[in-house]
């Protein structure tokens, strides 16, 4: 089997992580298993690594490329928003380390028929996790367009939202990627399609994308969970692709490195929040231009560390 998938951000994570031999650590969006082969290969190969993945098909791949390491990794297809139940249930209350990488994989854009490119003509599905119901098809065909202007400008940051829904909804029914593409083109005019050099569908199948697989709530819940089952002293590293999901992981890790979260009007605290985690850097980390350049994917991580306190 050949296996292109390149971890971003590798030599970071690895030493962000402080790999250690009796340590236990959790990769939540373990993937293909690039950031797990890489720990498990340091000089410093951990006791046991527990995977977790929302896409059972990448579960294949991942097992594959850690056959040499079968007796240290457990995997596990399911939601990281349920990571305390999941890890639990591979025999596990508390975890050394802990890595989020978020965001759309290699292996959903290539493999065919997930409906996540609009660079082919594919049925609209974007489910990360093919057992659900709702998959993108069922929210462009049946949202009330005021729901779908909400997820495309709130998710996609879209400016031209409002047209964009209206289009949709009187282009209906849609089934197929390249058909929504060329709808949102339209809507958007000719003048837009050249913004920057993106494709002008780019922010609504991110927004699409995100309300299919409630991606903002999960990242909450497996945020606050991972903080909890951290053990002291142990780092919780999280690489996001875009701004939206990026504040959501600053605001997540702030909060919890204050001792009080009481608003500023309030001249004294009453929210008796006490701090959990101690922030790593105040600044985000970011990629050297040499991995940019051999892995363009990268150009828009960002990394965020906190250590348990």
């Amino acid at each position: 089997m050949k296996i292109e998938h390149v971890p971003v951000m590798k030599k970071e994570i690895g030493s962000a992580l402080s790999v250690i031999k009796n340590g236990i650590y959790l990769d939540c969006t373990i993937g293909e298993g690039g950031h797990a082969l890489s720990l498990l290969e340091s000089d410093n190969s951990p006791k046991k690594i527990l995977g977790i993945d929302l896409d059972k098909f990448i579960l294949k791949t991942t097992r594959e490329r850690l056959k040499n390491y079968k007796n240290k990794v457990c995997l596990s297809h399911g939601n990281f928003a349920n990571l305390k139940t999941i890890i639990a249930k591979m025999g596990y209350e508390k975890v050394t380390g802990i890595l989020f990488d978020l965001g759309l994989s290699s292996f959903q854009i290539e493999k065919p028929n997930r409906g996540f490119s609009f660079g082919k003509t594919e049925k609209l599905d974007m489910r990360f996790n093919t057992n659900q119901i709702i998959d993108a098809g069922k929210i462009v065909n049946s949202y009330p367009e005021s729901r779908l202007k909400e997820v495309i400008f709130k998710f996609g940051e879209e400016p031209k939202a409002k047209k964009i829904a209206n289009a949709i909804v009187q282009n209906r029914p849609i089934e197929d990627t390249y058909t929504l593409s060329e709808i949102i083109k339209k809507a958007i005019g000719k003048q837009q399609n050249s913004r920057k050099g993106i494709n002008p569908a780019t922010k609504s199948f991110q927004a699409i994308r995100i309300e299919v697989n409630q991606e903002f709530s999960n990242i909450q819940s497996g945020l606050n969970q991972a903080i909890e089952v951290l053990d002291k002293s142990g780092i919780i590293a999280v690489i996001s692709y875009h701004s939206l999901e990026d504040r959501i992981v600053k605001n997540i890790l702030r909060n919890a490195s204050k001792n009080c979260i009481c608003p500023d009007q309030i001249p004294k605290c009453i929210c008796q929040h006490k701090a959990t985690v101690k922030l790593v850097s105040n600044k985000v980390i970011k990629p050297s231009e040499k991995e940019i350049k051999e892995n363009p994917r990268s150009r828009s991580a960002k990394l965020r560390l906190a250590k348990k306190l």
